[in-house]
């Protein structure tokens, strides 16, 4: 099938952003630097949830459907939450009292997220209801409390579900109305609007409010006052996702290959990242000042763009995704053999 090129575009845009999230935090906070951050995080992991949502449609509990979530979710779960917590154990001297695999190490809950998430696809995807049903299920869940919500970070898996089962009641149709001139400049409008409204964050709301991963017992919040927080949150975070995505451009650019490899660049930027920190960039950054931000959104950009640049993403694939890599090696070779041995 012919790739959406749109939906290229949104992935690398996606994931190009939550690497510049992670950046940000090395950078000092002012009230300049802590309004982009509140802003990013508004609406980037809410529209990355719902585009896997929309992806998402088509599984089922089918065989071929449970092999390949085992090769691209299952097994770079356990070989990436293996990697990265070796490496912040060894390389940085950290102390992760956290118990591998049962409960993913930074970056590592997305994937323990979307195997979740779709393995409960079959379930959402029948009936419309199941939209409103997951947002009442994100705002009661804070309320439970208990150890076992920290595992696999259901916290923050049950969190974002809304916007999960929205991405897959969404259609082709529907999102074909973002693809217009008039609903960019909405959006663009909308997202101004949400970058005002982060510089207001700590008039109503923590930032860590934002990650959606924490009791609301955490903030001292009340159960009533908990769930009208999250509530407005879902709102701000569906329009900013729909703006967001109503402004990535609908063409073919330089940058639209490189969306297939979004996984590639997820799955390794914490690395980096990790590594910049272990090199005292942080202090770095506290030294020169507040305006470290821009040299550091800029550095992520380009490490998107390094990750997912074909010469480099094809090899790290082979790493993110041993079992496809492997079988569509040997695909490759039977049909070169093919083409050899038909008849001329």
């Amino acid at each position: 099938m012919a790739r959406d090129p749109w939906l290229d575009n949104v992935k690398m845009v996606l994931v190009t952003v939550v690497v510049i999230g992670h950046s940000l935090t090395m950078v000092p906070s002012d009230e300049r630097n802590a309004q982009i951050y509140d802003f990013i995080y508004f609406w980037h992991i809410p529209a990355f949830v719902l585009v896997t949502g929309y992806l998402s449609r088509s599984f089922t509990w089918s065989r071929r459907h449970l092999w390949a979530l085992f090769c691209t979710i299952v097994v770079p779960y356990f070989l990436f939450e293996f990697a990265m917590l070796f490496y912040r154990e060894h390389r940085g001297g950290e102390v992760i009292g956290a118990p591998m695999w049962l409960n993913p190490h930074w970056p590592m809950w997305y994937l323990a997220g979307v195997f979740l998430w779709r393995m409960a696809t079959p379930i959402l995807k029948p009936h419309w209801a199941a939209v409103p049903v997951t947002v009442a299920i994100s705002l009661v869940f804070p309320m439970l409390g208990g150890t076992w919500t920290t595992y696999l970070d259901l916290n923050r898996v049950v969190g974002f579900l809304p916007f999960f089962t929205l991405g897959l009641h969404l259609t082709p149709q529907l999102l074909g109305r973002l693809k217009t001139r008039a609903a960019a400049i909405v959006g663009a409008v909308a997202l101004v609007g949400i970058f005002w409204l982060a510089g207001h964050t700590d008039d109503w709301i923590a930032t860590k409010w934002l990650w959606y991963s924490f009791t609301y017992d955490h903030f001292g919040a009340s159960d009533l006052d908990g769930a009208w927080n999250r509530l407005r949150l879902m709102g701000i975070a569906v329009v900013g996702s729909l703006a967001v995505l109503a402004v990535i451009p609908r063409r073919h650019t330089w940058f639209t290959d490189m969306g297939a490899a979004s996984l590639v660049v997820y799955l390794f930027h914490g690395f980096f990242i990790r590594e910049a920190k272990y090199l005292g960039y942080p202090e770095w950054c506290a030294e020169q000042g507040t305006w470290t931000i821009w040299p550091t959104m800029a550095g992520a950009v380009l490490l998107s763009v390094f990750l997912a640049w074909r010469p480099v993403s094809s090899r790290l694939n082979w790493i993110a995704d041993p079992i496809g890599s492997v079988s569509r090696y040997r695909n490759g070779r039977s049909r070169a053999a093919a083409v050899r041995q038909a008849p001329r």
